[in-house]
This record gives structure tokens, C-alpha cells and sequence, in this order.
């Protein structure tokens, strides 16, 4: 039930995009997206979990391609404790970055990020495919909705 209800939402998402053309690079809601993907990321890459929970709306949906569902915040900044600190950096891959806005919602952005393993540092760090939807709510934005595919 729970795999029909993700792609009736990816379908309905999908299909909006078509009439909400991708932002311009130099409108507001494209620079306010990336300022905060880079400040979530910022707090990711030095283990800022306070930072990383505070911009994670109480919904919260991740979706993560060999992890599974997430739907618990708490629980999500503890995996990302465990797993990441201190391990792994992300690095946004600018180039083909989407926003797109969605009326009386928020926004998505679509995009590609490498990550880097410090504990690898000459691995090999090949791009992968990130969609997220950011909730703006009494003038804050949050991360909403994430989807995570590093098998592409």
C-alpha cells in the first residue's frame, strides 16, 4: 500500500513539474532552496545534528533506495549519527540542479550529489539522483520529503 501511495505521489509530482517551469538560477526561490540545501549539507558534512533535526519537518518521509522508509526524525538523526558522522561529506553537484516551485506548498528540487567516504578518500565518487521537497511554513522552510537513489 505504502509503494502505491509513493508512486501515485511521484506520478502526481512528476506531472505537475511539467506545468511549473524550472526556476531561473538567479530568481529568489532558487537561491533560498540551495542556500538552505547548502546549509543542511554544511551541518551534514560537520555532524551539526541540532541544525540537521531543526530543518526536518515533524512529517517527515525519507526515502532511501537501499535504506528503506524513514518517518521518524529522531530516529533518522540517530542513524545519521552512527552511520555518517565523521565518515562521509556530501558535495552537490551543481550542474543540472532543478527547483521548481510548488503554489501554496514549497518547492522541489532535483538534482545529483557525490558522496565522499573519508575513510576512502581515493575511492571512486560517482553522482547520484536526490529529489527533495521543501515545506515553507510560518516563513521557515523545511525538508518535507526526501528521496535518496544511489542506484542509478
Amino acid at each position: 500500500m505504502r509503494s502505491v501511495q509513493i508512486n501515485l505521489i511521484l506520478l502526481l509530482l512528476l506531472g505537475s513539474l511539467g506545468l511549473n517551469a524550472q526556476l531561473a538560477p538567479d530568481s529568489e526561490l532558487y537561491k533560498t532552496v540551495l542556500a538552505h540545501d547548502l546549509k543542511y549539507f554544511k551541518a551534514y558534512n560537520e555532524c551539526d545534528l541540532k541544525t540537521q533535526a531543526n530543518m526536518y519537518h515533524e512529517d517527515l518521509e525519507f526515502y532511501h533506495d537501499m535504506g528503506g522508509l524513514s518517518t521518524n526524525k529522531d530516529e533518522l538523526i540517530k542513524s545519521i549519527e552512527s552511520n555518517i558522522c565523521g565518515k562521509v561529506t556530501r558535495e552537490l553537484v551543481k550542474e543540472g540542479l532543478e527547483i521548481h516551485e510548488i503554489p501554496g506548498y514549497g518547492a522541489v528540487e532535483i538534482g545529483f550529489h557525490k558522496f565522499h567516504n573519508k575513510q576512502e578518500p581515493d575511492a571512486l565518487s560517482k553522482p547520484s539522483r536526490f529529489i527533495t521537497i521543501w515545506k515553507k511554513e510560518q516563513n521557515k522552510w523545511f525538508m518535507s520529503r526526501i528521496i535518496s537513489l544511489h542506484n542509478n
